[in-house]
């Protein structure tokens, strides 16, 4: 099985393609894509729509991974994400992917056994499940990653859940 994880957001967006083999995961694509903010927002929603439907077609993934949104202060920032988020989904499944959401809380646990584990906890316990040939740079990128390690511990390949 093969997923796109997404760590959603509008400025900065973590993206990771997993795949499982033999009960090993491997990661085989991780970066962090940027839209410039001095670009009207929905040029960078079509940015964003464009690059997830090119990496879906390169790729060839079966499902999309996305964390749910933490709701924050800043209401603004919430609602552009909301955005950001429903261009992927649609991007994403409009290819014909499964829909796999998770809480922070969700991934948290999956990686780290614990739903308050800090972002240098989850990022070491990523680094020992899953050889990561480069360095990254990104929280982003980082959390993308272990988006995709949940979904590949919770989805059965026999029976993935269509979104």
């Amino acid at each position: 099985m093969k997923i796109l994880a997404i760590d959603p957001g509008f400025e900065r967006i973590g993206i990771a393609i997993l795949e499982k083999q033999n009960s090993k995961e491997h990661l085989l694509y991780s970066s962090c894509f940027k839209t410039s903010s001095g670009k009207p927002f929905a040029t960078r929603l079509n940015m964003i729509g464009v690059e997830i439907t090119r990496l879906t077609k390169e790729w060839k993934p079966d499902g999309l991974a996305i964390e749910t949104l933490f709701f924050n202060t800043n209401q603004k920032t919430v609602m552009r994400v909301a955005e950001a988020r429903g261009v992927i989904i649609y991007a994403a499944t409009s290819l014909g992917l499964s829909l796999h959401e998770y809480t922070p809380l969700q991934v948290k646990i999956a990686v780290t056994g614990y739903g308050r584990a800090t972002k240098t906890e989850v990022e070491r316990m990523v680094d020992k499940l899953i050889e990561v040939k480069k360095t990254v740079t990104s929280d982003d990128e980082m959390d993308a990653i272990a988006i995709g390690l949940t979904a590949l511990a919770s989805i059965s390949p026999r029976y993935p859940h269509k979104g």
